[in-house]
């Protein structure tokens, strides 16, 4: 696209044109910019039919191609109603003329390593999708005085140097729509699961601005893990965003997709974000979402270790966008990224190759900015907004523990609080590996039922108090009986916040086994027997105290004399099944 004299117009066609359609092309061109042109005719045989008009950094693309392209986008705008989309479409084609618009052009100047630089276009915007004539699409990512910075969404070895470059005029966005849900998707929005295409509802940008704080309400109604653990000492309300931290292999997926299982039939709709990891890992999760029911309600967004960095750079606010759809609705939703360390060095591979400056620990300056804006667009909208809700559990990966690192802090600070699972615990068998002292909720009892919140109680201050004792006394071999008891008593609370994988609580069990064990019901049950005395206990309270489960269940409430009824039942229980003190022997 070389420059010319601003009042110079080329008009680019096969054959020289009339002298009849020359005077048409200057009056248009002298009424539309409102100043005198002169007229410059250059023969391009790739021009089979039609003509391009350049004027300045202004194309107007009367060729086939452009004519093509225009009635393409004006039949996917057709919103076929309820006459149906065939009369519509007869109707399009009957009427429709091409317009005299402007398009703005490019040229590739260079391209490798998923990255395009072109030069050009003067107007695009940051996050603008460019359109390479070979079909590939990009996105704006680096805007400079003379050349923009374009990440790219296919292989870059279909564009080469000199490659004509259009603005499409819309921001980067993503499919969205009921038909999303059981499905697995890329970064695109595009079914990877080999279940056929899918019909999207409407299309919305992958980045927009967070809710306003006038249109949020406080969080006030749990989301329920059903892990034990989390939801008595942490839990989660809808619209918080509670961050899950720990090392490599400790179980933080582990946690998310328990929560996914636990949200079965309870009206919530579940997104999973798949950032960087193996594709046999994603495959695996599927099969278990499918195995347990969970995926009818749930959308698997995959951007594998193997997909581009541009893909997994997306891939968060793909499924974000995904969300908020729902959320708009009135519904309630809940994200899971996995995991955001990834996303970041996905990330910084882009901005080094766009030859942005490196800051700490070798990370954009704008790394903060990546993922609060993404996080901040969880939240729990204000009836006037429909009251729906998206909460976030985004993951991240420490090394060694040190959750003072850069991406660990610059996370710590925007969510509401974390979960951090610990490797020596983990490894000592305490799964999940909770530390008590590190992880917390902001929103805290807000985010609790009256029962929980009663019968959870004081089990913090006791664990604190218990790993205390535990660490002076690890070297004493002469323990008096109160301090003997106290061991055990911690000794117990630990064993019963243990908790296989894949068998999320209820709630109303969380309340009975809380109460029973925060009022020494237990504390004369062997460690090796607590396992199974929480098997049997539920399924004798279940059996016994029906109509207290299904109170607890459906009014969230705890009333004292159904806490004195649980602990007088767990008793009788403990008495006639063995567990107690006289079947200390047999443990």
């Amino acid at each position: 696209m070389e420059k010319r004299n601003e009042n110079t117009a080329v008009i680019r066609s096969k054959e020289a044109p009339g002298v009849e359609n020359k005077k048409r092309l200057l009056e248009f061109l002298n009424k539309t910019y409102e100043k005198e042109f002169t007229l410059e005719w250059k023969e391009d045989h790739g021009l089979q039919d039609g003509f391009i008009l350049q004027v300045g950094t202004d194309i107007y693309d009367w060729s086939i191609e452009g004519r093509m392209r225009q009635f393409k986008e004006r039949l996917e705008q057709l919103n076929p109603g309820n006459g149906g989309i065939i009369p519509l479409i007869r109707e399009t084609v009957q009427n429709w003329m091409p317009k005299a618009r402007p398009e703005e052009f490019g040229q590739v100047i260079a391209v490798g390593d998923e990255i395009a630089t072109v030069s050009g276009l003067e107007n695009a915007a940051y996050g603008e999708i460019l359109l390479f004539s070979s079909g590939i699409k990009g996105m704006a990512q680096e805007l400079s005085r003379d050349e923009i910075g374009c990440i790219l969404f296919g292989d870059d070895e279909e564009i080469i140097e000199g490659s004509i470059v259009r603005r499409t005029g819309k921001m980067a966005g993503i499919p969205v729509g009921e038909d999303f849900l059981g499905r697995v998707v890329n970064a695109l929005g595009e079914s990877i699961d080999g279940k056929g295409d899918i019909q999207a509802k409407e299309y919305r940008p992958i980045e927009r601005p967070a809710p306003d704080i006038i249109d949020r309400d406080p969080v006030d109604t749990p989301l329920e893990t059903g892990i034990l653990s989390i939801d008595a000492m942490f839990p989660i309300g809808r619209g918080q965003r509670e961050l899950i931290i720990g090392d490599r292999q400790t179980g933080k997926t582990a946690i998310a997709l328990d929560t996914i299982l636990n949200q079965k039939g309870k009206d919530v709709i579940c997104i999973y974000v798949a950032i960087g990891q193996k594709a046999s890992s994603v495959a695996s999760l599927v099969e278990t979402l499918e195995r347990f029911g969970a995926l009818e309600y749930s959308i698997v967004v995959s951007a594998t270790a193997s997909d581009t960095a541009t893909l997994q750079y997306i891939a968060p606010y793909a499924g974000c966008a995904m969300g908020e759809y729902f959320m708009n609705q009135g519904k309630d939703v809940l994200i899971v990224y996995d995991d955001l360390s990834k996303h970041a060095i996905a990330y910084r591979a882009l901005s080094l190759l766009l030859e942005r400056s490196p800051g700490r620990e070798a990370y954009p300056g704008d790394v903060f900015y990546l993922h609060s804006r993404l996080l901040e667009r969880s939240a729990h909208l204000s009836r006037e907004k429909g009251g729906g809700s998206m909460t976030a559990l985004p993951i991240v990966e420490t090394q060694n523990g040190d959750v003072s690192a850069y991406i660990p802090t610059n996370i710590i600070s925007i969510t509401d609080g974390q979960i951090f699972l610990e490797s020596e615990l983990f490894f000592a068998g305490q799964r999940p590996a909770v530390n008590v002292g590190l992880s917390v909720s902001r929103v805290g009892g807000d985010a609790q039922t009256k029962a929980m919140k009663k019968a959870a109680g004081a089990i913090r201050l006791d664990l604190a108090q218990y790993r205390e004792m535990e660490i002076f006394t690890q070297f004493s071999s002469d323990l008096d009986d109160i301090t003997r008891q106290q061991l055990a008593y911690g000794q117990g609370l630990m064993r019963l916040l243990r908790q296989p994988q894949y068998h999320p609580l209820k709630q109303y069990e969380q309340v009975i086994l809380l109460v029973v064990a925060l009022n020494h019901v237990m504390q004369d049950v062997p460690i090796r027997k607590i396992d199974q005395f929480r098997k049997d206990l539920l399924s004798y309270m279940r059996s016994r105290m029906s109509e207290l489960c299904k109170r607890i269940k459906e009014t969230g409430e705890l009333t004292e004399e159904d806490r004195k009824a649980i602990i007088e039942s767990a008793q009788a229980f403990v008495k006639v099944s063995g567990f107690g003190a006289l079947g200390k022997d047999n443990g």
